[in-house]
């Protein structure tokens, strides 16, 4: 088989097998910029929006790529070259794979080379929408208090450097304000981060900003800028060495291809101040509230990933799939999901949870889909307040059960201190937070709340009793015995 290099030259030259684009791209324009072009962006946004492009509906609604960090460099370079294309490897749990390169962004721009090129795309007239896929991390809040964190070095800078920002907000005040100066209608800020009300989110974040910066397009900014609630899902591994050999077996030469599972959802709220891609011809879900869908998502599949990620790190397990093999863990999953996410879950129009949570099982189990326990344990500290402290809280609340969650946090607390699994491997920690939970876990040995005092992660849950009174004996045992199975099977055998 002939080996082809992906690029627009080539797309007629691909295997008759791999999906193509079937519009102009030289004719489309930019009418979505989306910050933070990662795995996750490219296997759902890009491809919605490809679908719909494939149905030949439009041709506004091409995506423009920024990237705001130095860690943005190669995906810009490896996209340039393949003139912005890229194979969508979509993975079956049955084991078949289909490819399909997807057509739907047309230029990046790093906005660390040239912040006013990026700040001009978003200003743009074209530009109908400014999406975000950046990560907890990257809305600068608290999450013990949910408020913005105005001391951060990069939000000083912002503030400072208004032309020349590092941060999401400084880009799209700039941009905003390009806007109302000219006379443009204001863009939507479209989140597609695993936050539960992800648009308000936003919304608080930048009007906190911007506050601090011009009290005058503060006021129209929450006038005019529409921020969408979604709930988005699609499992997105990070790729590897072997993916893009396959590939290249299968007979196209990708620098950067995104591997997928066949699953893939959106659920939005219908809020757009500008005009919006017609998303649902590609299966996207539009709603007037979207609240039950991301709740649902955020405290079962997020929640259970984490749940997983960190239980089955500590046990030497290496990816989601292959914790889902394993009896025990599978069954702790789904005992933390009926007993103590779903009793607090509002009724979802349209699903059957428990429909929902074997999909759940199915997907986390695909042996096809590689998800490393590394990725979904990354950035923990901004995860685990969202997807499962607040949990906690509700169960301690409402009188509920809290033990399968709390194994969890002494588990983290553990993985944390140690850095490795119960055999002495090395865990891969990558965590914004990383010193200080590890400080605050170690103390935890002479203060065995010390790793709930980390009140930005925690809030006051050390100062929660019936809280304390469960994680303490639990943290103590883990620590005597390095054996996170035995614990997992004692608790489940007692209730």
């Amino acid at each position: 088989m002939t080996n082809v290099q992906l690029n627009q030259q080539t797309l007629s030259s691909l295997p008759d097998a791999i999906a193509r684009p079937n519009y102009d791209r030289s004719n489309l324009k930019a009418g979505i910029v989306h910050i933070g072009v990662g795995g996750f962006h490219r296997s759902h946004e890009a491809f919605y929006t490809d679908q719909l492009l494939n149905q030949n509906q439009t041709l506004d609604w091409g995506i423009c790529g920024i990237g705001l960090r130095e860690s943005d460099r190669q995906i810009a370079t490896a996209l340039a070259q393949q003139d912005y294309l890229y194979t969508l490897i979509e993975k079956h749990p049955s084991g078949e794979v289909k490819h399909r390169v997807i057509g739907a962004i047309i230029d990046f721009i790093l906005a660390i080379d040239d912040a006013p090129a990026a700040i001009n795309k978003m200003a743009h007239e074209d530009t109908k929408i400014v999406s975000l896929t950046i990560t907890e991390g990257g809305y600068y809040f608290n999450p013990a208090s949910n408020e913005f964190d105005l001391s951060h070095p990069d939000v000083q800078h912002d503030l400072n450097n208004p032309d020349n920002p590092k941060m999401v907000f400084g880009f799209l005040t700039a941009a905003l304000k390009k806007r109302r100066s000219a006379g443009l209608p204001a863009f939507t800020v479209q989140s597609c981060d695993n936050i539960q009300h992800n648009g308000d989110m936003t919304k608080k974040m930048l009007l906190a900003f911007v506050q601090q910066h011009d009290a005058d397009l503060a006021s129209w900014i929450e006038q005019e800028v529409k921020f969408p609630n979604a709930m988005v899902d699609r499992i997105t591994p990070v790729t590897t060495r072997d993916d893009i050999d396959a590939l290249a077996n299968a007979g196209v030469t990708d620098a950067w291809p995104v591997v997928c599972e066949s699953f893939h959802q959106w659920v939005i709220e219908d809020e757009f101040g500008n005009g919006r891609p017609a998303w649902e011809r590609a299966g996207a879900h539009f709603v007037s509230d979207v609240t039950p869908y991301e709740t649902m998502k955020i405290r079962l599949l997020n929640a259970g990933h984490s749940v997983l990620g960190l239980l089955g790190s500590i046990h030497g397990h290496q990816t989601i799939d292959g914790c889902v093999a394993d009896p025990l863990f599978a069954s702790y999953l789904r005992r933390f999901m009926d007993v103590e996410a779903t009793p607090i879950l509002d009724p979802v129009d349209g699903i059957d949870l428990d429909d929902y949570k074997n999909t759940l099982i199915e997907r986390f189990g695909n042996p096809n889909v590689k998800d490393h326990l590394s990725r979904i344990c990354l950035e923990s500290s901004s995860k685990l307040p969202k997807f499962l402290i607040s949990t906690i809280k509700e169960n301690l609340a409402n009188g509920g059960s809290i033990r399968y969650a709390t194994l969890v946090i002494a588990a983290w607390c553990y993985y944390s201190d140690k850095g490795t699994d119960q055999t002495g491997q090395a865990l891969d920690i990558i965590d914004e937070m990383k010193e200080q939970l590890h400080h605050a876990a170690t103390n935890s040995k002479s203060d065995p709340l010390a790793f709930l005092k980390l009140y930005n992660v925690f809030g006051d849950l050390a100062k929660e009793p019936s809280f304390t009174a469960v994680y303490k004996p639990m943290r103590e045992t883990l620590y005597q015995t390095s054996n996170i199975a035995t614990q997992m099977q004692n608790l489940m055998a007692e209730h």
